[in-house]
């Protein structure tokens, strides 16, 4: 089925076919532009709507861009956004079916470059300061469109990494990476006849998804998707796909990951133990247990990040913000001396408090973990048990102690000062995920229920 895109934005069309109007029927709507109340820094478009044979109602089609939003000015958006309305009318009283076959109307239409007029027409606000449209250069037989239409898939998603680079973190952008290398690698091996980026289509990907599924887990094939949309919609909006269709496709439910929390007992048995085997890693989970950091959080810690003077740290969290929080008696009393080390160098290295280490953020942190899982695997824990698991811990333990002598409400303020969190309304989800607001004993309504 031919797409209407191309006999829309057509540079050529028989001057007689305008003349002749066809009478017009119940199966389609008017064309109309949308400009977003004349905001130019959102995509214009003209859309329609045509009736579903199968269904009988008006079903929406795809918005026609046709590279008007490369233009800078309101008038001249509006006089080619005009001239694809009128076309588009046009094609519809001729007959085109979004849901049939067009064949025979798209070929009368699209003959070879050669056989077309070669006649530019330029489209003219009328203002002297106006912007003038080249026709020629936003169809599909241009050179524009053909360069567009060109872009291999490895360059594409090259580019939006580019693009991606000032816009989030190191980390967040080596995944985006290692997905994306991923994907290519599978089209290769199932699709190989496919080469440009425009030839990825919303079943490729929903195939792919599947597969992820099927080989790790919902939460994994979810975030894949996350990573595709915010990719694909960064090509739509530099004109380089027409249009992301991975939006249209649907997150799952998903179990997420459970960090068990430690009783008593099972975190004083790996304190004593790691205190004799690897007092490094026992520092360095004092950071997530009494200062409440996630472990990337603490590899990314420097000597100079330790203020020694007003017994603090400063860090960049979750959210890439710099942050500050005060360390506790408890932690700061068993830090070594700092004073004598480059501040440059990181806090936490394999070795030694404080040194160089030639390694990314993530392996700084699998570092960390493959040395605690050994320790997991030595004491007899599971895998549910992880480094995070010290700091539900930990927030729990407190959380539990400041309600001794708060309410529920005042020991929340308390805490929510002292994680770091940046509503209560994320804290109490954080507590109801993690288990931690538990009820009390309730055996006494039960007697009160059976007295009755």
């Amino acid at each position: 089925m031919q797409n209407i895109q191309q006999l829309v934005i057509l540079e050529h069309i028989n001057e007689h076919n305008f003349e002749h109007r066809l009478r017009q029927n119940n199966k389609f709507t008017t064309p109309k532009i949308n400009d977003f109340n004349g905001d130019l820094k959102k995509r214009w478009y003209v859309y329609f709507y045509y009736r579903n044979p199968e269904t009988g109602k008006m079903q929406r089609m795809n918005n026609i861009y046709g590279g008007v939003n490369r233009l800078k000015t309101k008038s001249a958006r509006y006089a080619l956004l005009k001239l694809y309305m009128s076309r588009l009318e046009h094609f519809l009283n001729l007959g085109y079916d979004p849901f049939g076959n067009n064949d025979e109307l798209h070929s009368k239409y699209l003959k070879d470059e050669k056989e077309e007029i070669k006649t530019k027409t330029t489209v003219s606000s009328g203002q002297s300061n106006s912007e003038s449209i080249n026709i020629e250069a936003l169809q599909p037989n241009s050179e524009y469109k053909r360069e567009a239409q060109s872009i291999s898939i490895e360059k594409a998603f090259k580019k939006a990494i580019e693009l991606k680079q000032n816009v989030v973190g190191k980390k967040t952008l080596e995944d985006y990476n290692a997905r994306l290398n991923s994907l290519q690698r599978w089209l290769k091996k199932e699709y190989k006849s496919i080469v440009y980026i425009h030839e990825i289509q919303k079943s490729h990907i929903v195939k792919y998804l599947n597969q992820v599924l099927l080989n790790s887990s919902a939460r994994n094939r979810n975030n894949y998707r996350t990573v595709f949309s915010s990719i694909f919609q960064l090509l739509e909006d530099n004109d380089i796909i027409e249009r992301n269709f991975i939006k249209s496709i649907k997150q799952i439910k998903s179990k997420p990951k459970r960090h068990k929390t430690y009783s008593d007992k099972e975190q004083e048995r790996i304190f004593q133990h790691l205190e004799e085997n690897d007092p490094i890693l026992l520092l360095f989970i004092k950071f997530i247990s009494y200062n409440f950091l996630r472990p990337v959080e603490v590899c990314r810690l420097k000597v100079k990040d330790i203020n020694l003077e007003e017994q603090t740290l400063q860090y960049t969290s979750k959210t890439k913000n710099l942050a500050i929080k005060l360390i506790p008696d408890i932690l700061f009393n068993q830090l070594p001396d700092l004073s004598l080390l480059d501040p440059n160098d990181f806090l936490f290295t394999p070795k030694k408090i404080g040194g160089k280490w030639n390694a990314s953020e993530i392996n700084r942190r699998t570092n960390f973990s493959k040395r605690f899982k050994k320790v997991k695997e030595e004491l007899g824990f599971s895998e549910d048990h992880t480094l995070y698991s010290f700091r539900h811990t930990f927030i729990t333990r407190l959380y539990k102690s400041i309600k001794e002598t708060k309410s529920p409400f005042e020991a929340k303020s308390i805490l929510m000062q002292i994680t770091g969190h940046e509503t209560m309304e994320a804290l109490v989800k954080y507590l109801r995920d993690i288990n931690a607001e538990l009820p009390n004993d309730y055996s006494d309504y039960f007697k009160l229920t059976k007295n009755k």
